[in-house]
C-alpha cells in the first residue's frame, strides 16, 4: 500500500505554501530568545532601579532607627561598583573556563562589556568618593567637598584606591590583554573589604577575610554565570555540546563558590549579630530584614541553579539549561542590589 506523498513541482521546489511557513517559523525561533533576553534585561534593571531607591524606607519602617543622609543614593553607586565588578571579572574568569572546553570556538566570543563596565564602575566609584569627602555626606555643589581630605583619611584613600583602580581597569579592557583588569578589580574588592571593617571594629583582620572571600565568590559567581550564558547563547546552533560543556564546568565551580559564600555569609552574620539575637533581629532592625531578603534571594538562586543542573545533565538538550539559568542570573542580579542596600544600612546593635 502505497503512502500519499506531499505533491511538488517537476523542478524538485518544496510547495508554496511549505516554503512560505518556513520563513515564518525560522521568524518566530529567531524572535523568541531574543525577546526573553529583552525581558530579563528589563527585570534587571528595574531591580537595580528599585532596592535602592525604596530599599532604605522599607528596611527602615518600624524599626526607630534614621535613616542617614544620601542612603539611597548610596545604594545606587554601589550597586553599580558592584555590577561593574561583576560583569567585567565574570568576563575574565568565564573565558578562562572556555579555554580548558576542547574545541570551543574562542574565535566567537561574545561582544565584550567590559569596557562599559569600568566606564560605569569609575563613574559610580567617583560618586562614593565625592560621598566622602563631603563628610560622608550628599554633595550639593563642588564647594561642599573637600578633595584634599581625601588623602588625610582611611576611608578617603580607600576611595581614591577604588578610583584609581577602575581607570586602570579600564585602560586594560581597552589595551590587547583585557585579563589583566582582574588585577586592579581586584584591589577594589580589597578595598571594599577593609572599607567595611574600620580598625575600631573588634578584629577587623577577621572581618575583612571574611568579606574579601565573601565578595570576591559572590562576584565570579554572579559574574560568570552571566558571561557564560552569552556564550551558551551565541554557540546555541553553532556550537552547542561546547557551550553545555562550558555551563557544567561552570556549574562545578559555583558549587564551590556556593559553599564559601555560605560559610562567610554565616560567620560575618554571627559576628555581627550574636547567635542569642539573630532571629529578632532580622525582623526588628534595618540591617537584619535586607540580610533576611538577601538569604531568601539566594535560596531562591540555588533553587533556579538545581533545576538548572538536572537539566544539563538529565535532558535530552543539555542547552535547555539556558532558560532557568537566564532567571537564575536576574535573581543575582536582586542579590547585588541587596548586597549593596546592606553596606549602607545602620549596622546591627550587639545585644
Amino acid at each position: 500500500m502505497s503512502s500519499i506523498q506531499p505533491s511538488a513541482d517537476p523542478g524538485g521546489e518544496a510547495p508554496a505554501d511549505t516554503v512560505a511557513a518556513a520563513p515564518r517559523a525560522s521568524h518566530r525561533a529567531a524572535r523568541r530568545p531574543s525577546t526573553g533576553h529583552a525581558v530579563a534585561v528589563l527585570i534587571l534593571v528595574a531591580v537595580a532601579a528599585v532596592v535602592p531607591l525604596l530599599g532604605p524606607s522599607a528596611a527602615l519602617d518600624g524599626t526607630g532607627e534614621a535613616e542617614a543622609p544620601g542612603t539611597a543614593g548610596i545604594t545606587f553607586l554601589r550597586t553599580v561598583m558592584f555590577a561593574a565588578l561583576c560583569v567585567q571579572l565574570g568576563e575574565v574568569y568565564a573565558i578562562r573556563l572556555a579555554r580548558r572546553v576542547p574545541g570551543a570556538p574562542l574565535e566567537r566570543e561574545p561582544r565584550s562589556w567590559a569596557a562599559y563596565a569600568a566606564g560605569a564602575g569609575l563613574v559610580a566609584a567617583l560618586g562614593l568618593a565625592s560621598v566622602v569627602a563631603t563628610g560622608n555626606l550628599v554633595p550639593h555643589q563642588l564647594s561642599d567637598m573637600d578633595i584634599g581630605g581625601l588623602y588625610a583619611s582611611r576611608d578617603g584613600r580607600l576611595a581614591l584606591l577604588e578610583v584609581n583602580a577602575f581607570i586602570v581597569a579600564l585602560l586594560c579592557a581597552r589595551s590587547r590583554r583585557p585579563s589583566t583588569a582582574a588585577l586592579p578589580l581586584a584591589a577594589v574588592i580589597v578595598a571594599e573589604a577593609l572599607r567595611a571593617h574600620p580598625p575600631a571594629e573588634d578584629s577587623p583582620l577577621i572581618g575583612t577575610g571574611l568579606t574579601l572571600v565573601h565578595l570576591t565568590c559572590g562576584v565570579l559567581w554572579a559574574g560568570g554565570l552571566l558571561q557564560v550564558l552569552r556564550m551558551l547563547r551565541l554557540w546555541r546552533t553553532s556550537a552547542p555540546e561546547a557551550g553545555a560543556a562550558v555551563l557544567g564546568l561552570y556549574a562545578r565551580v559555583a558549587a564551590v563558590l556556593f559553599a564559601a559564600i555560605t560559610v562567610t555569609g554565616v560567620c560575618s552574620t554571627l559576628r555581627r549579630m550574636p547567635a542569642s539575637t539573630v532571629l529578632d533581629q532580622l525582623t526588628e532592625t534595618a540591617y537584619g530584614r535586607t540580610l533576611l531578603a538577601k538569604v531568601l534571594l539566594v535560596v531562591a538562586v540555588a533553587v533556579l541553579a538545581l533545576l538548572a543542573r538536572l537539566r544539563l545533565s538529565r535532558a535530552a538538550d543539555p542547552t535547555s539549561a539556558y532558560a532557568p539559568s537566564r532567571w537564575e542570573v536576574i535573581a543575582l542580579g536582586a542579590v547585588v542590589a541587596v548586597s549593596a542596600l546592606l553596606t549602607a544600612l545602620p549596622l546591627p546593635i550587639r545585644w
